[in-house]
């Protein structure tokens, strides 16, 4: 039986002479939750399936010195570093990425989920590429730095002040009216100079 108006079908349950009125509720309750999941069901059967099977990116980064970058990024900055692996020239050749040259790759991320954005750490010793400017994030085109969410911004401020990293600038400040309250922005280089944000919960000193 079709209903074309579910109040007018809980109204008539409830006005029933013929039924406790505790039963009268809970057969009304029981059936908009129904009629809730079958309307629920028929808008996500109307959204076009992703063709991304992962919501996150990696993203490769090219460093000149691997050990320094690594240890940047995972001891002052606190990022996980997980099995790394070497891919070979004739692979990277094939695909375009690079000119007969292999390349071994060191990860880091940001937890150790599937779902975790993953930092690729590369190097070329026998064939450097060039620098870019990085004096200012406008100062050359491309991606131009990365975002990562913390916690706690102060904690993280002294994980690295540990590692002897401080921010660059005039250090952290908090984010402006417009944004969520209680929020901080602190600005790093790693080795390269490429800008690394991080944005988390904030007190000012």
């Amino acid at each position: 039986m079709a209903i074309s108006d579910p109040g007018l079908f809980v109204n008539a349950l409830r006005e029933s002479s013929t039924m406790p009125r505790m039963i009268t509720t809970l057969l009304a309750s029981v059936s908009l939750v129904m009629l809730g999941v079958l309307f629920g069901s028929a808008q996500s059967t109307d959204s076009p399936p992703s063709p991304f099977s992962s919501t996150t990116i990696d993203v490769g980064l090219v460093c000149v010195n691997p050990e320094k970058s690594l240890a940047f990024y995972k001891d002052a900055l606190a990022f996980q570093q997980l099995p790394g692996f070497d891919a070979p020239a004739d692979l990277l050749t094939d695909v375009g990425l690079t000119d007969k040259l292999a390349c071994h790759v060191d990860v880091v991320a940001l937890g150790s989920g599937p779902t975790a954005t993953k930092l690729k750490l590369l190097s070329f010793p026998q064939a450097p590429g060039a620098r870019v400017d990085q004096r200012f994030v406008n100062s050359s085109y491309g991606f131009r730095y990365l975002t990562a969410f913390v916690n706690d911004l102060n904690a993280s401020l002294a994980h690295a002040e540990k590692s002897g990293v401080k921010p660059i600038g005039k250090g952290a400040a908090p984010l402006p009216k417009g944004f969520p309250e209680g929020l901080g922005l602190a600005v790093f280089r790693d080795p390269d100079g490429n800008f690394v944000e991080l944005v988390g919960p904030y007190k000012a000193n």
